[in-house]
């Protein structure tokens, strides 16, 4: 890889098929946010550049022979300063696995350039936030969450999510319209969420703040309002929650 400007994103593609390897990088050096591409045939082959060459982010094709994109991501997420991941497949059976890995986005094979247009500018707020050199807008970033649905694979946006329901190692996510299970830990969604305005308020509920209309006192303690259904909320998440629900109350006043 060559020299590149600051702001130029430093690539990784990763794939056993040349031909679709090719396609790839094509597409990625169409793109003038990107600085340098470089391609390897299969894990063995990246693991070996990047002992040499720092990269923003890789592209992962996710079944290749030896070490798999998601066993390749795994170990990239060890280094002391992981990569961007995004996934490149032709199979939509993962998506649940890339998300659980902290993957940017998931892309689906034949690729797409308005797509991949899209992936790019994902990759470019998640490089500059980590950077700590946020764009505008950045804060409010979306994040989708891949969902199993007979066999298929729907993207949800986080932005919709009500509250999060544990159902043992699996989540349910409750929109305005359905809700959708998918193989997440709670204590996982707690963690990557935060920064969005999600708060615990009981070992079996997340619930998005801006949308709790109220908190109540019942006979059976406290519980939040969000869209007309009633949430419990533990003793132990009482306190923190109120001085939350204060803290939102008085930002909406200073920004009115």
């Amino acid at each position: 890889m060559t020299a590149q400007p600051a702001t130029g994103l430093r690539v990784l593609a990763v794939d056993d098929e040349p031909p679709a390897l090719d396609e790839l990088a094509y597409l990625l050096r169409a793109d003038d946010r990107i600085a340098a591409v470089g391609t390897a045939s299969d894990a063995t082959e990246a693991l070996r550049l990047l002992r040499d060459v720092r990269v923003d982010v890789v592209f992962l094709d996710i079944r290749m022979p030896g070490l798999d994109g998601l066993e390749l991501a795994r170990v990239l997420a060890n280094f002391a300063d992981p990569p961007l991941i995004v996934f490149v497949t032709a199979h939509d059976d993962r998506a649940v696995d890339a998300f659980e890995l902290g993957a940017v986005d998931y892309l689906l094979k034949p690729l797409r350039q308005d797509r991949l247009t899209e992936t790019l500018r994902r990759v470019v707020v998640a490089r500059d936030m980590h950077a700590g050199t946020p764009q505008s807008g950045a804060a409010d970033e979306e994040e989708m969450i891949p969902v199993e649905l007979g066999g298929r694979t729907r993207m949800v946006a986080r932005s919709g999510v009500r509250w999060v329901e544990a159902q043992g190692d699996y989540a349910r996510l409750h929109t305005a319209e359905d809700s959708h299970l998918v193989r997440v830990p709670l204590s996982v969604l707690e963690e990557r969420w935060s920064a969005a305005g999600f708060v615990r308020i009981h070992r079996s509920y997340l619930v998005s703040l801006r949308l709790v209309s109220e908190l109540r006192l019942t006979g059976s303690g406290y519980v939040v309002l969000i869209d007309h259904h009633e949430l419990p909320v533990s003793r132990r998440h009482t306190r923190d929650l109120k001085d939350r629900l204060v803290r939102a109350a008085k930002a909406g006043w200073s920004r009115g």
